[in-house]
Formats: structure tokens, C-alpha cells, sequence
């Protein structure tokens, strides 16, 4: 039995590199304090929403001896906050803390903290360390590749605005891939204070650029591991650095040119799987390109259900912070499942809400709650916590 290390899905950043040093936390601290005594910017959240937001003040400005799930502004929040307008930093700070703090605390909201919408489950690129190399789960007749219909996100989007503010639109695949990508990006605009998209940035053409810049993004992470072409076509199996740094090139010269101003968050962020790779390397090649520049720690991602049992036994925080919904409505529990051994329904059947607190989810929430991830598959060959 493998005795593998717990991956924390919470912060996991091996390196991170801002552009900005964060040397104003003081006038960041002063804006928080400013917005949350402001009536104005906090009478219309509800009642839990403040309760909420009492706990963040206390964590940020009283002493207190409790350390252990303490909220606290890392730098990529703090760059988060800094693009956030006044009246919105207590509304972003209520959903921060049910992000950060309740997963870790097995508590239990009306509405995930988090929502990853899939786009596509298609992928060009066949990375070394993504479940995209395992056929089984790519042969099209599996029944697992496909790409979202619009209406059915626009759906999804509707049910989780005004409840949901932490959103990503990537998941299995490449969300590019989408043909209706445009369309969906320009739906969300105005509507979430933290939604994020992934995507390797290889099919990045003019009109989805400006889809990004004028959607409702507010953060968008190109995925690459490397800073030169040999290392990069290794890990990225069927991609290309030169065409990717062309293609991000545009992004900013299309930002500049017709967005100058707009406070969407770039962010470079790649796997960190050997020491071939260094944050130095990536700084050098992308750090004048994006805003940050990022390593996550490897974790087994390739096939969790060819892997071995392990001896983990501390619940998944994604359990109590994220859900998953795939291109065909399919919701899951985690990506590191992906082909849906753990689903507990379909959007299409059942509405956010029900699907979040259902049978199935609290089920599995209660077994993992009780240290029985032993007795789950394939939860007991995953090391995620």
C-alpha cells in the first residue's frame, strides 16, 4: 500500500511570482476596513453574509490566539482585492472566506463556494502528467469527449449568479475548443466578481481575445511548464511554445491597443514535475508578458484509478468548496475522478442547489467526514485533501 503524499488543494502554489510586490498591504488593509464599515457597500448583504464578514474582520484586524483556519490575504488575493471595486471588496470577501474556510472546517453552504464549468472535455495537447493521455477516457466512443451547448450553460450561469462568485470555465479540457466559447464568455459579462478561465492558449485567435477582454473574466491562466521549445513540446505533447508566445503576444498587444486599463489578472502557471524546470527560466520568458508567473505541485493526476490504495485518511476539502459540471451536464465531485465514478446526477435533472446538498454528495461527504475514504473508489488512490 503506497504511503503518498497528501496534495492540499488549497493554495497550491509551488512558486508564485507577481509583477507587483504587494508593498501597499497596509493601503490594502485600510481599503478593506474603509468598504466593510461602509453601510452603503454592506446593507444589502444578508444576514450569514455578515455574520460572515464579522468573522473576516475579526481574522484580519483582532488579535486572537486561534491560528489553525485563521482567513488571511495571500498575494494572490491581495492582486485580487486590488482589482475589485470598493463597493464590491465585502461581497468578495464573504465568498473568499466560505472558499478558503469552510472546506477546511466541513461546513456546509446552500451553494458551492466554488463552480468549474466545462466547456469542452476535448483537448489538442496530450500533457505527460493529464488524465488526457489515459485512451480510454479519450477514445470517442467512451462517450466522455464533448463540448457544452450554450444553452445549457447559459443555464448553469443564470442558476449560479447572485449565489456563486467563484467560478472557473475549464476543467477536463481545453475550453477554447468550445465553438460556442465566445458566446459564453460574452454572456457572463458583469456577473461574477472572480471567474477564471484555464486554457493553453494554443487556439487563441482575434475574436476570442476580445471575448476574454470584454466577458466577464477577471482572471486568465495560460498553461505552460516550460521556457524552452524541447522542454515545453516534451511535457506539452503536440504543442507549440513559439505559436503560444505569439498568440499571448497578441493578447497584450490587443489589451493595450483596445482595452488599456482593463484589471483582468494573466497569469502563466505550469505543473512542476522535475527539475528541468525553473521559476528563474519562466520569469525570464513570460514575466514581461502576464502579471504572474506560477508553478503547482505535481500531483498523480494521469489515472487515479489505476493507482495504488493509499493510507490517506483526512477528508477532501473540494468535497465542501467545489462542483464540477461537465460539457453534458454530468456534475462531479472533483476532476481527479473524471470519468464520474462519483457523480451525483445531472444539472440537466436536478437544479444547483439540490444537486450540492444531495443524498449522493452528503453520502460521500459523510464517509470521507468519518475516515472512511478507504472504502471509496477512487477515493482511496487519490491524495487530495
Amino acid at each position: 500500500m503506497s504511503n503518498l503524499k497528501e496534495y492540499k488543494k488549497l493554495n497550491s502554489f509551488n512558486k508564485l511570482i507577481l509583477k507587483n510586490d504587494n508593498k501597499n498591504l497596509n493601503d490594502i488593509l485600510f481599503k478593506i476596513k474603509d468598504s466593510i464599515s461602509n453601510d452603503l457597500f454592506t446593507n444589502n448583504l444578508s444576514s450569514p453574509q455578515k455574520k460572515i464578514l464579522k468573522k473576516v474582520y475579526n481574522d484580519l484586524f483582532e488579535k486572537t490566539d486561534q491560528e489553525k483556519n485563521k482567513f488571511k490575504l495571500s498575494n494572490h488575493v491581495i492582486e485580487e482585492l486590488k482589482r475589485q471595486e470598493e463597493k464590491n471588496i465585502p461581497l468578495y470577501l464573504v465568498h473568499r472566506y466560505r472558499y478558503e474556510i469552510y472546506p477546511e472546517r466541513q461546513i456546509l453552504d446552500e451553494y458551492p463556494p466554488y463552480l468549474q464549468i466545462e466547456p469542452s472535455s476535448i483537448c489538442n495537447y496530450r500533457c505527460v502528467f493529464c488524465f488526457e493521455t489515459d485512451k480510454t477516457f479519450t477514445d470517442k466512443k467512451a462517450g466522455f469527449m464533448g463540448s457544452m451547448k450554450l444553452d445549457l450553460f447559459k443555464q448553469i450561469i443564470d442558476q449560479a449568479e447572485g449565489n456563486i462568485e467563484f467560478l472557473s470555465l475549464a476543467s477536463r479540457g481545453e475550453p477554447l475548443i468550445c465553438k460556442d466559447i465566445v458566446k459564453m464568455l460574452n454572456y457572463t459579462e458583469n456577473k461574477f466578481l472572480n471567474l477564471k478561465m484555464n486554457t493553453n492558449a494554443s487556439l487563441l485567435t482575434e475574436e476570442k481575445i476580445h471575448a476574454i477582454l470584454s466577458g466577464g473574466l477577471g482572471t486568465i491562466v495560460f498553461s505552460a511548464d516550460a521556457a524552452d521549445d524541447k522542454l515545453y513540446s516534451e511535457l506539452r505533447v503536440n504543442g507549440s511554445l513559439k505559436r503560444v508566445l505569439k498568440n499571448i503576444e497578441l493578447f497584450n498587444e490587443i489589451k493595450e491597443n483596445k482595452y488599456k486599463g482593463h484589471k483582468i489578472i494573466s497569469r502563466v502557471s505550469g505543473v512542476k514535475v522535475n527539475n528541468e524546470q525553473s521559476i528563474e527560466s519562466m520569469t525570464k520568458l513570460w514575466g514581461n508578458l502576464v502579471d504572474q508567473v506560477a508553478f503547482v505541485d505535481y500531483n498523480p493526476w494521469e489515472n487515479v484509478y489505476d493507482s495504488k490504495e493509499n493510507k490517506i485518511i483526512k477528508p477532501c476539502s473540494d468535497l465542501w468548496r467545489r462542483m464540477f459540471i461537465w460539457w453534458d451536464g454530468k456534475v462531479n465531485p472533483c476532476d481527479t475522478d473524471y470519468k464520474s465514478v462519483l457523480s451525483p446526477g445531472n444539472f440537466k435533472n436536478i437544479n444547483l442547489k439540490e444537486l450540492w446538498k444531495s443524498k449522493e454528495y452528503n453520502n460521500l461527504r459523510s464517509k470521507h467526514f468519518n475516515q472512511e475514504r478507504k472504502n471509496i473508489f477512487p477515493c482511496k488512490n487519490c491524495s487530495v485533501t
